[in-house]
């Protein structure tokens, strides 16, 4: 029976993926999120959310600004669940991409004109502002999260390795060391930092946690019960 290890918490469903198909997993909280109080400042055009801990930190404050002003709001953002956590607060997508570099590069073709308000944690990567900054659209950040990172040592080895973010890879490899591990991550930019450690890495095709779970049981072979 092959032994796992998430980096993060996982869902009763989610959980089910990997049980279902004879994986024995441990799952912890490699980072903590701490929403930040804040201000909204200057009349942009468009809001960029990367991360859905970006919109609940948003949500969370909007005792910060006008509501009712906010409802209908046009945003671009990365990931479909953060599209689907923007649209269910009443919030438009206009566009969706799958990582931060897609997304500035989409900006940067057909939005060169606009204004954007990037809502992103204290550990944002670099991807998209230094896009935006390249070519020279206009952006104002604001932190609205800040991320700490939980280190916890493990006595024991796994079979595989979770990560959902290079936050993540951070803090599991501060108190441990990968070793013979194969490493599953959930994105590119999640994958460049666990490189730095190890050369057994197997990206998600989306960035969905679900996917991921599936990757993994793909990769040992394994059936996931319907």
């Amino acid at each position: 029976m092959k032994n796992i290890l998430s980096t993060k918490l996982l869902t009763p469903d989610q959980k089910t993926i990997l049980s279902d198909a004879g994986i024995h997993f441990q799952d912890y909280e490699a980072i903590k999120i701490h929403y930040q109080e804040f201000q909204l400042t200057g009349d942009f055009d468009y809001y960029i959310f990367t991360s859905q801990n970006a919109v609940r930190a948003f949500i969370d404050h909007n005792s910060n600004f006008d509501v009712k002003k906010e409802l209908g709001r046009e945003c671009f953002c990365v990931g479909a669940k953060t599209k689907l956590l923007l649209e269910e607060n009443g919030y438009k997508v206009v566009k969706m991409t799958h990582n931060a570099a897609e997304l500035g590069y989409f900006v940067a073709k057909n939005h060169k004109n606009a204004s954007f308000l990037f809502f992103c944690g204290n550990k944002r990567n670099d991807d998209l502002p230094d896009i935006l900054s390249k070519h020279k659209i206009h952006f104002k950040e604001i932190v609205v999260y800040k991320t700490e990172l939980t280190t916890l040592h493990f006595s024991e080895s796994f079979d595989a390795i979770l990560f959902f973010s290079p936050s993540g890879v951070k803090s599991f490899t501060l108190a441990n060391e990968l070793g013979n591990s194969t490493v599953f991550c959930i994105g590119n930019t999640t994958a460049k930092e666990a490189a730095l450690y190890t050369d057994s890495i197997i990206v998600a095709d989306t960035p969905v946690v679900e996917d991921l779970l599936k990757k993994v049981t793909l990769h040992y072979n394994l059936s996931i019960k319907k």
